[in-house]
């Protein structure tokens, strides 16, 4: 159970049942962008059911939820495998939770699960990319323990050229990083 600003919550795997919530913590998340002056970002549609279906099926999707009833959602985390390594492929607080441990619990979640052999990782780093400058961002992983990457792998350098496709790095100055396990070197990728 993790604690944080007067409030209690666990993180859990998500169910199916949990697909429509993610996609409103998500609309919710945007929120904060939009008080930032990124309002493309806020008006991202969230991911289709599908893709989070597909995260909840194959459990690399997991909830923040406060303690007690009835059980409210704070947030939540996919993950998938990019690269041979651990990738965190979203994290979204709800924009009333944020600033209390919520996104930092899910994240090291995510972490945890690359590290195990369900992940099918072959290496216990955590790639993501993120805004470098945006708060919650970019400085919320450094404190984590993520730095900057230029040596992308395939993978991880399509899911940047998406994201340019996409305008992403017109809005604000994106960057990969990671946070390095014991045998992230193992797979070739250096940290700049």
């Amino acid at each position: 159970m993790a604690q944080g600003d007067a409030f209690e919550f666990v993180v859990r795997p998500a169910s199916l049942a949990d697909v429509s919530v993610m996609q409103q913590i998500e609309v919710d998340a945007g929120r904060r962008f939009a008080r930032i002056g990124m309002q493309v970002v806020a008006d991202d549609p969230p991911p289709p059911a599908a893709q989070l279906v597909a995260h909840v099926e194959s459990k690399t999707a997991w909830m923040a939820v406060l303690c007690g009833e009835p059980e409210r959602a704070v947030g939540y985390a996919l993950a998938s495998v990019v690269d041979g390594e651990g990738h965190l492929d979203q994290v979204s607080v709800a924009d009333d939770a944020g600033g209390r441990g919520v996104g930092s619990a899910l994240i090291e979640q995510v972490i945890d699960w690359a590290r195990s052999p369900a992940s099918g990782a072959v290496a216990d780093s955590v790639t993501l990319t993120t805004f470098a400058d945006v708060a919650w961002n970019g400085p919320l992983y450094e404190r984590l323990g993520f730095v900057a990457i230029d040596d992308l792998g395939p993978e991880l350098a399509a899911i940047r050229a998406n994201e340019a496709a996409r305008g992403l790095d017109a809005v604000g100055r994106r960057i990969a990083m990671r946070r390095s396990g014991e045998t992230s070197e193992s797979l070739g990728h250096s940290s700049s």
